[in-house]
């Protein structure tokens, strides 16, 4: 691991046990509200109550730091910024889904992302990564996948309207129908998937925020693969996501974007 980062995710690693001890048991108790944003998105008291307690956390561990969460707003920094999303996956969460997660970014003004954590207490599985320091999966080194022919891929496609505003769903259909197998896994898990070679690409919906892609940028990079928009550029505060295992990259952008 980059020794320049230990510290670092050694804190993002803390933040990542603290959001678990708290959201796991409100998650398995089933005892929670549920209120809906302006943008009619689900949020919970959990949601706020995970992002409050990280970032108390991070205000006296790196008071020098800026922070950036999708429920309580932002603080600036000295060129360093904490980027977390509480529960990525809020209507999984809601409907009793294992599949939701913490995540954890940690952004450079000038470098982007440079490290990530993904905590999915519910499925007992943890990813991280770090920027010439490795990618993991609960403490065991991971790597993307070595397909190269997009019609033997496994991919998971996350179509929505606004792949339809986008004139786009033409193109996620013409995927679906050149690989192998499709999934829609959703959200930051098809991303892991992707990282730990599970699967060998992943398109995400339109529609995206930088707290849903900051944590994920480091990991699959770090596993070896590569994340974009669906343009193809490398931007974590695009409002889309394709992550692959790089072989397949420039293939399924080409497709999206004809």
């Amino acid at each position: 691991m980059s020794n320049e980062f230990a510290t670092d995710l050694t804190l993002a690693l803390v933040l990542a046990d603290a959001a678990d001890a708290f959201t796991l048991p409100r998650f398995r108790e089933r005892s929670f509200s549920v209120d809906l944003k302006e943008n009619l998105t689900e949020v919970t008291e959990v949601d706020r109550g995970a992002e409050a307690l990280i970032m108390d956390i991070i205000r006296r561990e790196r008071p020098h730091h800026g922070w950036y969460g999708e429920e309580h707003g932002s603080g600036e920094g000295d060129g360093w910024t904490w980027v977390i999303d509480p529960i990525d996956g809020t209507s999984n969460f809601v409907r009793g889904v294992p599949v939701w997660a913490t995540l954890i970014a940690l952004v450079h003004e000038d470098m982007g992302p440079v490290l990530g954590v993904v905590s999915a207490p519910a499925l007992n599985s943890r990813w991280w990564g770090v920027v010439d320091g490795g990618a993991f999966k609960n403490g065991s080194p991971i790597r993307v996948s070595q397909e190269a022919d997009i019609m033997s891929a496994h991919a998971s496609l996350t179509p929505n309207a606004s792949w339809n505003t986008a004139g786009k769903s033409q193109n996620l259909y013409r995927l679906q129908n050149m690989v192998k197998r499709v999934r829609g896994f959703g959200d930051f898990w098809q991303h892991m998937l992707v990282a730990d070679g599970s699967i060998d690409f992943a398109v995400d919906a339109i529609g995206l925020e930088p707290y849903d892609i900051a944590a994920l940028v480091p990991i699959v990079q770090a596993a070896g693969g590569r994340l974009s928009d669906r343009h193809g550029l490398s931007d974590w505060k695009a409002n889309s996501a394709v992550s692959s295992n790089g072989l397949l990259h420039d293939s399924v952008i080409a497709v999206l974007t004809s």
